[in-house]
């Protein structure tokens, strides 16, 4: 699993790598609440192309919409793009969620990660945590004033893969 804290540049570099292709792709304006599910209804119908099982679906779903809620929570506005990629040297298909606004940003990424964190009242401050748990890469670059951005991927892994 990769979690890495970038600069602005480095993460632009990860979204636009040459060594994957885009086989399909959406992207959501994320402005009112009710924008969270869809952004789950085409993560699902997306993750139905690789195709992911049942329970991974719902992960990826789950890691979508605590990207989609921050968004709505913290920035009130941002983009949220879900694409299909292909690893153009080993074929493997996965899918790629880039999450970005131009909110109040992250003061401290590291203490975010934390397991419980939260700034929102009623909040079991699972997000940023448990994307990183579900998701096989996760990059952030936030500043504060200025945003965040979140890259993150998960790959399709056939069984016997490892055997």
């Amino acid at each position: 699993m990769l979690v890495n804290e970038f600069d602005d540049n480095t993460i632009n570099s990860k979204i636009e790598q040459k060594e994957y292709r885009t086989l399909n792709k959406k992207t959501i304006d994320i402005l009112f609440e009710t924008d969270n599910e869809y952004v789950i209804y085409c993560v699902r119908q997306l993750c139905k192309s690789v195709p992911f099982e049942k329970m991974e679906s719902t992960l990826i779903a789950t890691a979508a919409s605590e990207l989609a809620t921050n968004i709505i929570r913290y920035a009130k506005n941002g983009i949220v793009e879900i694409k299909v990629i292909e690893n153009i040297d080993s074929k493997n298909i996965g899918i790629e969620i880039y999450a970005h606004d131009q909110g109040p940003g992250i003061e401290n990424i590291e203490i975010a990660m934390g397991d419980n964190y939260t700034t929102w009242n009623n909040s079991l401050g699972f997000g940023l945590a448990s994307i990183k748990r579900i998701m096989d890469e996760f990059y952030i670059y936030s500043k504060v004033g200025s945003g965040t951005k979140i890259l993150v991927r998960k790959w399709k892994v056939e069984k016997g893969f490892y055997d």
